[in-house]
């Protein structure tokens, strides 16, 4: 392949990755990154646009591009009858994302099942639905249930104040309400394996980015019953299942011992992290893991009795514990240091 070629590959590569964010004004924002015109960038759009990826719509001013679904397939299952998660891939899902990597299968492999596993055994629904669809840039998989709703029933199964309260314990994993049958290691693992994951019940919004590695919680007006998990991976994707599971686990037997606790998702509104009950709510179920990690991104400060619970307190009733602050600003830092001082005074 010729350097112009490459290039060229390079050029169409980068409008497929970013027209989504883009729709309207790809070709300037390329034109721009390739130091080209407008005139070459139109060649390379034509191009995509002949293979049947990319579409247009709109007249010259007001034109907008976007990406060509290759595959948009979808089907209801009626939770009446016996379903099996690893019967649905086989016969369904994995011939519809067709030839890919390994490492792509075995990630859709696991999220997949694991979330579709958990409908069948904990929506309490009468049907699921499977949205599928592709492009030439990512593949997208959404499951709709018409359950009770995954985060009410993590409120009424561990008793807890709301379902944004369920949204951050499930973001800590290790949580389940059938221990006998479930390691509650599903939708954490899950979550990070994929670009996008997402998850909406009742009115709360949770979502995970593998690029900016934060976990997100909204609050939204309740439109339906049920549960609806959204998972998107990039076609061309380097990631792999055992990286993820390597970077939260241990030991031969892969043990989930790490965790990331999103601080910003004990906070209610505008309110500020100053309480010890505060703390406590944070910390609850923590000591099922040896090492934790407290994301403090998006958190602009916290008041001293909430360090202490956890720097001090917690601490030192938990010895043989990694603690550990992350993504702190400078007064958040502060605090947690202040609280860390006063450890065996």
């Amino acid at each position: 392949m010729t350097r112009v070629q490459v290039r060229g590959e390079a050029v169409r590569r980068f409008i497929l990755e970013c027209v989504e964010k883009h729709p309207a004004d790809i070709t300037s924002i390329t034109a721009e990154k390739f130091n080209i015109s407008r005139q070459a960038v139109n060649k390379h759009l034509q191009k995509l646009i002949g293979e049947g990826v990319l579409n247009q719509s709109g007249n010259t001013r007001s034109r907008r591009y976007q990406l060509t679904p290759l595959i948009d397939w979808r089907k209801l299952y009626s939770l009446a009858e016996i379903l099996e998660e690893d019967r649905i891939w086989r016969e369904d899902i994995a011939i519809l994302i067709g030839q890919a990597p390994q490492n792509i299968l075995d990630i859709w492999h696991y999220g997949f099942t694991e979330m579709f596993n958990n409908v069948i055994d904990h929506s309490e629904g009468t049907w699921v639905s499977i949205n599928l669809n592709k492009t030439a840039v990512a593949t997208e998989i959404a499951i709709y249930d018409n359950g009770v709703g995954i985060f009410k029933k993590i409120q009424m199964a561990l008793d807890l104040m709301d379902e944004r309260h369920a949204v951050l314990e499930l973001a800590k994993g290790k949580l389940t309400t059938d221990p006998a049958r479930h390691t509650g290691e599903g939708i954490f693992f899950a979550s990070r394996m994929f670009d996008h994951f997402g998850v909406m019940s009742g009115g709360v919004y949770f979502s995970h980015r593998f690029d900016d590695k934060e976990d997100w919680i909204m609050e939204r007006e309740q439109f339906s019953s049920g549960t609806s998990v959204w998972m998107k991976l990039n076609n061309d994707t380097t990631r792999t299942t055992k990286k993820v599971f390597d970077e939260f686990s241990s030991g031969n037997d892969y043990g989930f011992t790490k965790t990331v606790v999103p601080v910003k998702l004990a906070q209610y509104g505008d309110e500020h992290l100053v309480s010890r009950s505060q703390a406590k709510r944070l910390l609850s179920r923590i000591d099922r893991f040896e090492t934790v990690l407290f994301d403090f991104h998006g958190v602009e400060s916290i008041g001293q009795s909430f360090a202490d619970e956890i720097f001090r307190v917690f601490a030192e009733q938990h010895p043989t514990m990694k603690l550990l602050g992350i993504k702190a600003n400078s007064a958040v830092k502060k605090m947690i240091n202040r609280a860390r001082s006063n450890l065996d005074l």
